[in-house]
């Protein structure tokens, strides 16, 4: 890995985000390859989805929408372990999700003047469960189970098929989570051409896909490549999206104490989901850092997936960066605002209030990365690319949105009748003020007598 070495420099704070490891994303060319298919969806509805699937996943699924039968029969033939390690982790969302629920309340001001403020769910949603290198049924209950936890009434969700279902069917062990979860709205439609579909909708194009393929969505979530990160930027505006997720990363805060073997396995951990992933060690101690690198490569070779963690580890966006004292790696650390990050340090308690930007924050040597990705009842769904410094993870907060309700009779409004017409005057929006005086006044349109008036109706 290479050494961003820190030491004795005294950085502002913009050089300090310039020196962090990024990956180098093609954001332009996917744009142009996404455009078209944005557009074919929209206008040729499921023929279209079926030929980008023949294309792009090289099958052509028979079903678009899966049969529910389907998912019955994968649960049906879900190995019993794996049975038991999914409800587990459904069951630890579902407990830390439910304590996310933001509550409605309000505000009295004045006697007939209130402010509440609704949290009201959102109504149908597009959740993306992505393919590719590996299966991940646990983002279905990563963007499932908040979703239903804050009363969304309509759920959608979209995976690649499978090639190796004879059927065209998307991997099983997805599929049995659905119907674990309940879900029996699903799409065998992966990539740029799937985020199109919950945009847009798709009208069918075959008798078993009925006049209405798919309807479409009021907001779409979860992680993909960067096709499906492009079309979603893309299409946001016209539908909700809950980010632009880049390559997946981590970064760990360790200090000579740490255990160079287990900083080591969670900097592969993370590697090993893609040649662009991010892995990142940030430590006061240069013995620790040789130290890692030597168990780094052991165990590197000796991995399944070895040639792509390697790749992943020796790119731009890895590294190991080299700091002067634990404040500073606090520092690079709150400018790289990772996804994911992990502390290793003596006094774990101390640092975690020290830290601004984080997608999730994993605290001491027992709580590695991925805990977080399968049990441990947080959320895996969090931003990326540096983002954490302004946004969060997803949650039951996701699937909601705060509606005020202004709740003010006549005596409430007569109060501040007078205040709104002057504060809508010197705006030079005077149509503003002369909506509330309308309530009180005989005529707010002459200027000349406004005043009088306003005495007059008791408003001054």
């Amino acid at each position: 890995m290479r050494i961003i070495d820190l030491r004795g420099k005294r950085l502002t704070r913009a050089e300090m985000l310039a020196a962090m490891p990024r990956a180098e994303m093609g954001t332009k060319e996917a744009t142009d390859l996404v455009r078209p298919i944005l557009d074919d969806v929209k206008e040729r509805g499921a023929a279209a989805l079926r030929d980008f699937e023949e294309k792009f996943d090289h099958v052509r699924p028979e079903h678009l929408r899966v049969p529910v039968e389907a998912m019955k029969q994968a649960l049906d033939e879900l190995d019993p372990e794996v049975r038991a390690a999914i409800e587990e982790s459904v069951r630890r969302s579902r407990a830390v999700s439910a304590s996310q629920v933001p509550q409605d309340f309000h505000t009295d001001l004045a006697p007939g003047a209130r402010v509440a403020e609704r949290w009201i769910p959102i109504q149908r949603v597009g959740l993306y469960v992505p393919g590719g290198k590996a299966v991940y049924p646990s983002s279905v209950i990563m963007n499932v189970v908040p979703a239903q936890t804050a009363g969304v009434e309509s759920l959608a969700i979209a995976t690649p098929p499978s090639k190796a279902t004879a059927d065209g069917l998307p991997d099983k062990t997805i599929l049995a989570t659905c119907a674990i979860l309940g879900v029996d709205e699903v799409y065998a439609v992966g990539g740029a051409q799937a985020i199109a579909m919950f945009a847009y909708g798709a009208r069918g194009s075959e008798p078993q896909d009925g006049e209405v393929l798919c309807e479409p969505v009021d907001k779409i979530t979860g992680p993909g490549n960067i096709f499906v990160a492009t079309a979603k930027s893309m299409v946001s505006g016209i539908v909700g999206i809950d980010a632009v997720a880049g390559p997946t990363e981590i970064a760990i805060i360790a200090d000579a104490g740490a255990n160079p073997s287990w900083v080591a396995a969670d900097l592969i951990g993370q590697a090993e989901h893609d040649e662009l992933a991010g892995s990142v060690l940030i430590t006061d101690s240069e013995d620790l850092a040789k130290q890692v690198q030597a168990s780094l490569d052991q165990r590197v070779p000796r991995t399944e997936h070895a040639e792509r963690v390697a790749t992943s580890l020796t790119g731009r966006q890895s590294g190991i960066i080299l700091t002067d004292n634990l404040d500073q790696s606090i520092d690079a650390a709150n400018a790289y605002a990772a996804e994911h990050l992990e502390i290793q340090t003596a006094d774990a308690d101390a640092v975690v209030p020290r830290i601004k930007n984080a997608g999730a924050i994993f605290r001491g040597p027992y709580s590695p990365v991925p805990l977080g990705d399968y049990m441990s009842g947080s959320n895996h769904v969090l931003p990326t690319s540096g983002t954490a410094r302004f946004a969060s993870g997803l949650g039951v907060h996701t699937f909601m949105k705060p509606v005020e309700v202004i709740e003010y009779d006549e005596e409430g409004l007569k109060t501040l009748a007078a205040r709104i017409n002057t504060f809508a005057v010197s705006e030079d929006l005077p149509a503003h003020g002369e909506c509330v005086l309308s309530r009180f006044i005989k005529d707010p349109y002459d200027k000349a007598t406004i005043k009088q008036q306003e005495e007059q109706a008791g408003l001054r």
